[in-house]
């Protein structure tokens, strides 16, 4: 995909309810609204929605339709997206949380939190999701940075009593650790930057249970290229029980990592 995803569904028109500090770098998003009556991502654990960031000052169609978007406005006053984890949706108080990891270095979704207030718009699109855990794994492996915490969290909360997993998290320091419920039998290891531990080598070095693995890694876009052939190659990880991408890549905006995405995809 190159530059901008058309919405692929309505667009969800909510009003901000809340921010809180889900840990230093980490910051949940809470909206609400009406729409969310009809909300239903599926059965992933990973759903994720597209934050649509409208120009300043550029009239849009009411349904953001893209393709009238694109044929009636030059690039630059095309809306923006931006791709962030669904942490938890509350279908009584109507409610959906979205974690929303700080990298800091000055970017659009940082700049736009620091100004919204209670009652501000924001309009979502686009929810779909890729991973479950599947009843035919022996075991699973958990293993992501701090962008991935969300995604992994939510995981975590959805597996039955006595699942055996792995949770391998990368973090700065101790005190970007979040707490992490679940009734599986999961093993959390924590990776702490500070102490110059890195994912790929906690991957790497991790000692795999005998059975049938499935595996969530996800995370820096660079990390995740060389622990996909580790996975698949060495461990023997079976290509349909393994999801792993790069969230992020380091250096590159959304719209520069997708277009990376979109060529490397093309070779």
């Amino acid at each position: 995909m190159i530059g901008i995803s058309t919405p692929a569904r309505p667009l969800i028109r909510l009003t901000l309810q809340r921010l809180e500090k889900a840990a230093p770098r980490m910051t949940r998003m809470v909206v609400a609204g009406p729409a969310l009556a009809h909300w239903n991502a599926g059965p992933f654990t990973d759903t994720y929605v597209r934050i649509v960031f409208p120009r300043p000052g550029v009239a849009y169609p009411d349904d953001l339709d893209m393709s009238r978007i694109r044929t009636a406005l030059p690039r630059a006053a095309w809306p923006r997206f931006r791709t962030y984890t669904v942490r938890s949706f509350d279908r009584a108080a109507a409610e959906l949380s979205i974690d929303i990891f700080d990298h800091g270095c000055p970017g659009l979704t940082p700049s736009w939190l620091a100004t919204l207030r209670r009652g501000d718009p924001v309009l979502l699109c686009d929810p779909r999701g890729r991973y479950r855990p599947r009843a035919e794994a022996d075991w699973h492996l958990l293993a992501g940075d701090a962008v991935a915490l969300p995604a992994i969290a939510v995981t975590l909360e959805a597996m039955a009593p006595g699942t055996r997993v792995t949770v391998l998290a990368e973090v700065g320091d101790a005190r970007e650790e979040q707490p992490l419920p679940t009734a599986a039998n999961a093993e959390i290891r924590w990776v702490h930057r500070s102490r110059g531990q890195s994912l790929t080598e906690a991957v790497r070095s991790l000692a795999f249970e005998p059975g049938v693995v499935q595996a969530f890694v996800h995370g820096e876009g660079g990390a995740m290229r060389g622990l996909r052939r580790f996975l698949l190659e060495e461990r023997g990880v079976a290509r349909a029980l393994l999801s792993i991408s790069g969230y992020w890549r380091r250096g590159l905006n959304d719209e520069q990592w997708r277009q990376v995405k979109a060529t490397e995809a093309d070779r």
